[in-house]
């Protein structure tokens, strides 16, 4: 494998995760983003997940202060670009920015650059014509809270170099990730294709006036026997995700997702609830009350 320095683009939740396992795990790693206010958010997110790393997989504090180090923050594309091996985009779920990145990159990425996106709703043939490398460029899709969830989906379009294809699966695993080869395109790769239309389901309900959020989670967690419902899983993606989905939908007359991203905007965005990242979501973190052992009485 002849990867060693990688670039994510995009440093919201999951691209500051993405950022900091590939560092934990030995890259050096640059971080790209518009502006200095949106690095300043990364610079506290990427702190912060040096004690989710100690909590739950046990690293000590050199290993986490280690893999801080390893990483750069630019917001000159160019800059963060130079030397860099592989770039994963984490931009948000919207065509046009990406495009526009995409555009861009590949004006000043080195020719042996790869290109992967960690798109969760496009397929690779709908960014392909925007890179300049249809060869080059693949998607690399990761789950939420990347360092317990360890799952890496990559997926090829038809004209994706068998080479870089079999590199980026072995990168996937010197990350320590879970590597799900998928051969054909499949919008929402494997998990979300299994996930989304449950997400989609708890969100009509509650967009329709049928059920309010913790009523449709408690009857999910009794009657599946686990531990956290579908809003409580939208609070771990982050609601701005979904929202953007829901709102690019609805641009084409969806109605009921113009519905669901009203109720997403007023009840939530508006309202500074984002989700886990910020404490605040369909619950308040740390202690979510679906953590209760009388949240099912």
């Amino acid at each position: 494998m002849d990867i060693n320095k990688v670039l994510v683009a995009g440093s919201g939740v999951l691209g500051s995760q993405i950022a900091f396992q590939t560092a934990f795990y030995g890259f050096k790693v640059s971080v790209y983003d518009i502006n200095e206010e949106a690095l300043e958010k990364a610079k506290e997110r990427l702190t912060g997940l040096k004690a989710n790393y100690q909590e739950d997989l046990g690293a000590t504090q050199e290993a986490v202060d280690t893999a801080y180090d390893r990483l750069s923050l630019y917001t000159d594309l160019a800059e963060a670009v130079k030397d860099v091996d592989l770039v994963i985009e984490a931009v948000p779920e919207v065509i046009d920015i990406k495009k526009a990145f995409y555009e861009n990159l590949s004006k000043v990425a080195p020719q042996n650059t790869i290109f992967a996106s960690n798109s969760s709703t496009m397929i690779p043939s709908q960014l392909v014509e925007f890179t300049g490398r249809p060869e080059k460029f693949l998607h690399l899709h990761f789950a939420n809270r990347i360092w317990v969830n360890n799952t890496a989906e990559i997926m090829k379009h038809e004209g994706t170099d068998p080479k870089v294809f079999e590199e980026v699966i072995e990168f996937a695993k010197a990350i320590n990730m879970i590597a799900l080869p998928i051969h054909k395109e499949q919008p929402g790769y494997i998990l979300n294709s299994l996930l989304v239309p449950f997400l989609d389901a708890a969100q009509n309900l509650v967009a329709n006036g049928i059920a309010d959020p913790e009523t449709v989670d408690k009857t999910w967690m009794a009657g599946m026997g686990v531990n956290r419902g579908p809003f409580g899983v939208l609070d771990i993606i982050g609601l701005n995700t979904p929202y953007n989905i829901a709102l690019e939908k609805a641009k084409s007359g969806n109605e009921q997702k113009a519905k669901i991203a009203e109720y997403f905007k007023t009840e939530l965005i508006d309202k500074g609830r984002l989700g886990i990242q910020n404490g605040k979501g369909f619950y308040d973190y740390p202690n979510p009350k679906y953590e209760d052992p009388k949240f099912l009485k």
